[in-house]
């Protein structure tokens, strides 16, 4: 049986020039940065040369780059405390984040004081800038917007920078989730303009349990874990050193080798969407997964023509044949509400419909993507 890893926007495979780099620190270097002897100050540096790295890659200040576990927390220590320590009265988002983001709203929708409103979603997926702008005018209140950059589902790529410079017209701070396209886009900050973003290493090829976020100069965010004085008072505990350079180290090797590797997984996508389309009938692609020009090289959503079985079962039978991908089905059976974001975007018929989001990388190759397709193919049979 073939094995085949086709789940590259849930977490990617570290390369192994990052795991080298990963293991000699945690060899070499174990001190704890905090300490002030020889021990502790190699393993600041390293820190510290490493968040230099990143953002120079980005084209930010250092002071501006804030270590976390990933992701998720970096959405909700900025989500969280642009409520407590900026007094956002008002957060503009929409239905199709990140949960990261969603559940954030969710809770701090209990909150006195706040105004959550959510910008309308156009039938591909689109954010409605036209909607953003109407809402910001209207707004009285010190506003904070956040609104992904790409869609981890969709692949939808949002204008970012048009957000930005709509923001900035009202006033408004601007937050990004920017998981998927940090390490697989050539990204300058600075000129963008965002207040906040998130990253995380497993993303592109590096560790799990590290990212970072990053926060504008002197903006007041606050402490959001409380104990200790590392990452400037931000985030107290003691850093996970050898995670932090391992995605230094992946961050860079992904961003020298992006037009190559770019150009390769773009050609993988390419060729799923040709092979699919022409071995299989009736299937359409959600959201604008299938426009290169519109959505993220690394994924595609895409929508089979089944509702007999549900998507689970379709997924279990995949990973039976050694095929990883990730379940997009919208419809709704039992405690499975679906997808948050399909749920959105789907007219009733295709929300009971079997969807699939397939991700590639590097790793990937067009043999494995010919016994992806016949395997979906025989399943449909």
């Amino acid at each position: 049986m073939s094995k085949v890893y086709l789940d590259n926007a849930a977490t990617t495979k570290v390369r192994d020039e990052v795991i080298y780099a990963i293991t000699e620190v945690i060899k070499k270097d174990y001190g704890n940065p905090s300490s002030t002897h020889s021990y502790g100050r190699s393993s600041k540096a390293i820190v510290e040369n490493s968040r230099k790295e990143i953002a120079d890659l980005l084209n930010v200040s250092s002071s501006e780059i804030i270590f976390t576990s990933g992701g998720t927390e970096g959405d909700n220590m900025i989500l969280r405390n642009c409520v407590k320590n900026l007094g956002i009265k008002h957060i503009v988002s929409s239905k199709i984040e990140h949960h990261a983001v969603t559940h954030t709203l969710d809770y701090l929708s209990t909150l006195d004081n706040l105004k959550i409103s959510y910008v309308k979603t156009l039938n591909n997926g689109d954010i409605d800038y036209t909607d953003l702008e109407n809402i910001l005018s209207n707004s009285k209140v010190k506003t904070l917007v956040s609104l992904m950059h790409i869609n981890n589902e969709l692949g939808n790529i949002s204008d970012i920078q048009l957000i930005s410079k709509i923001c900035k017209k009202y006033h408004a701070l601007f937050h990004s989730d920017t998981v998927q396209s940090v390490g697989h886009y050539d990204l300058d900050f600075n000129e963008l303009g965002l207040d906040f973003f998130v990253a995380s290493a497993h993303k592109f090829h590096g560790p799990k349990g590290v990212g970072f976020a990053f926060v504008k100069k002197n903006t007041q965010l606050g402490s959001f874990i409380t104990g200790g004085m590392q990452e400037k008072g931000f985030r107290a505990g003691t850093e996970s050193v050898h995670n932090i350079y391992g995605m230094s180290e992946a961050l860079k090797i992904s961003l020298n080798n992006l037009s190559k590797e770019k150009q390769y997984v773009s050609e993988i996508k390419s060729y799923f969407i040709s092979k699919i389309s022409n071995e299989i009938e009736n299937i359409k692609f959600n959201g604008n997964s299938a426009d290169l020009s519109k959505s993220t090289y690394t994924l595609v959503n895409v929508l089979l023509p089944v509702d007999k079985i549900t998507g689970g079962l379709f997924m279990f039978k995949l990973d039976m044949k050694g095929i990883a991908c990730s379940k997009g089905s919208a419809c709704q059976s039992g405690s499975d509400k679906g997808s948050h974001v399909l749920n959105e975007i789907l007219n009733k018929e295709d929300n009971c419909k079997i969807s699939l989001r397939f991700s590639f990388s590097i790793y990937n190759t067009k043999d494995e993507i010919d016994y992806t397709v016949k395997e979906i193919k025989n399943l449909l049979a």
